[in-house]
């Protein structure tokens, strides 16, 4: 008996101890990704093509040392994030490296829905606040977007802009209750924290008869919305503001109001989701677009990809959404994985009266729900709670 339950006990702790050790490996790998890309190693590689690169060659090419890229590039090719070039000789210095199908698009090309290196970027920016995250783990509070810094705001902003501009017109018109609704001649829109407001030219360009503004409490968003405004050319129907918890909203004023994957970070979202219904139209549409998270916490159930996505959920709400929602006292600390029944829940206690998941699909890891308005509306002035997406 005694035998049986060691063995069991070691059969036990090795498992456990692989599962450690393969987080360990994942998180050095994220590192080294980090390194690839700030260095400029995985574009050279990229560029180098089908021939590749040998480690002096590398380090030449982006003014690095050479040890240190034979070393990376050994490091890569065990992780399988690099590959030998199997013609090239054989000895140390001589052999050359070069990235597999399909890696450049996943870590060199910018702009893309298949560029993943926003995502890296995010975390990284995360993990960095380790002292300020622990400090607020023990005692209470939590970390900022401010904290945290420019490199998560411009990772997220990366990391959605493709899916916005090339994939959210084609989304909306899919479902014609609502393309009706922005269709209209002079239809009023707000984008409620908008970040860096690729989800409000988006809006602005796909309904060009529209008037769309963008709001969002992070003044430095503002500036970077009025820049990537700028760069791709005047828009007399699209503007962006700085507004928080005092700016009054006009009741029934606007056709459509959004919440592009931002709720889960405001730490009032039935607040917000209050002074959207009221400022909305009794014919209008409030859409939140969210984490397509599972609908139960549930470790057992789910497809390896949807268990996937809760991993990684979960990750961006430990080191990122969950500590900026609680550095406001008294926040909801809803945290990423803003399930579908905590949102009907706000929705609720915010006077709408169901949540309707939009027929949707494939994009990216986000999910559409429009809220339905009672059949009456009050004639109260709403006013925006704090709310944040870069």
């Amino acid at each position: 008996m005694t035998s049986e339950f060691h063995a069991s006990t070691r059969e036990a702790v090795e498992a456990y101890s692989d599962r450690v050790t393969q987080a360990v490996l994942g998180f050095a790998e994220t590192a080294s990704i980090v390194l690839g890309d700030g260095l400029g190693w995985y574009a050279e590689l990229a560029a180098a093509g089908e021939a590749g690169r040998t480690a002096s060659d590398l380090a030449l090419a982006t003014d690095t040392q050479s040890r240190y890229a034979q070393e990376w590039l050994e490091q890569q090719t065990m992780a399988g994030l690099v590959e030998v070039v199997a013609s090239a000789p054989s000895g140390a210095g001589a052999r050359r490296f070069r990235l597999p199908a399909g890696a450049a698009e996943v870590l060199v090309h910018r702009g893309t829905t298949t560029a993943l290196l926003p995502m890296v970027r995010m975390l990284r920016a995360g993990v960095a606040g380790m002292p300020e995250l622990l400090e607020a783990y023990k005692h209470g509070g939590g970390v900022t977007w401010d904290q945290v810094g420019d490199e998560a705001r411009q990772a997220q902003a990366e990391g959605n802009r493709p899916w916005f501009l090339e994939q959210l017109p084609q989304a909306l018109a899919s479902v014609e209750s609502l393309h009706s609704v922005l269709s209209r001649p002079g239809a009023r829109i707000t984008d409620v924290a908008c970040g860096f407001g690729w989800s409000t030219l988006a809006l602005a360009r796909a309904y060009p008869q529209s008037q769309v503004t963008g709001i969002d409490i992070d003044e430095p968003s503002i500036v970077a919305e009025r820049g990537n405004a700028d760069a791709r050319g005047p828009s007399a129907n699209v503007e962006f503001y700085v507004a928080d918890g005092a700016d009054p909203v006009t009741a029934h004023s606007q056709d459509a109001v959004f919440i592009f994957e931002a709720l889960h970070d405001m730490p009032f979202p039935v607040q917000v989701l209050s002074a959207a219904r009221t400022m909305v139209k009794p014919d209008g549409a409030v859409v939140v677009m969210d984490e397509a998270v599972a609908a139960t916490f549930d470790p057992e159930a789910g497809s390896p990809d949807e268990k996937l996505l809760e991993r990684l959920m979960y990750a961006y709400s430990l080191f990122l959404c969950l500590p900026d929602s609680m550095a406001t006292p008294g926040s909801a600390a809803t945290g990423t994985v803003m399930r579908p029944a905590v949102l009907e829940r706000y929705a609720i206690q915010a006077g709408f009266a169901a949540v309707e998941q939009l027929p949707i699909g494939d994009f990216s890891v986000f999910r559409f729900y429009r809220l339905t308005l009672p059949d009456r509306e009050g004639d109260t002035t709403p006013r925006l709670a704090a709310a944040r997406r870069p």
